[in-house]
């Protein structure tokens, strides 16, 4: 049990550093090339972190016994590797229209660039509400 909440708080930390670090993103103004492969390279390392986490998460908690939190955890893994691949693929191609100067791929970006936070706090939101739901 002390390792699935050692891998619980860096699920958590993950997730909350992401949101963080990718809010204050919103500022750019995604009508450069760098800026749209900086957000895209910023996500793509959260997937990965996500990813990462949450399937250790989820390993720890099912050796632990505790199969709600296990499945849960699996479910935000496999949410990361879903969400990795929209998201990236879908930067990608807005990124490249925007280097080509397309002006409807700027708003484009910035909305999926805002949907992939809100989905991350939901993440955050689900996390902490399990984990105040299963009484650890």
């Amino acid at each position: 049990m002390i390792a699935a909440l050692f891998f619980t708080v860096a699920l958590l930390v993950t997730t909350t550093y992401f949101i963080l670090g990718s809010i204050p993103l919103l500022v750019l103004k995604h009508d450069t090339p760098m800026d749209s492969r900086f957000v895209r390279a910023f996500f793509n390392i959260y997937y990965v972190a996500a990813i990462t986490t949450a399937s250790a998460t989820a390993i720890s908690y099912a050796f632990a016994g505790r199969l709600g939190l296990a499945t849960g955890a699996a479910g935000l893994a496999l949410l990361a590797v879903v969400l990795r691949r929209m998201i990236i693929p879908k930067m990608d191609a807005l990124g490249a229209q925007i280097q080509s100067n397309a002006i409807e791929a700027i708003p484009g970006f910035r909305r999926t660039h805002v949907t992939a936070i809100a989905i991350n706090i939901g993440q955050l939101a689900a996390i902490v509400w399990s984990l105040a739901a299963a009484r650890l």
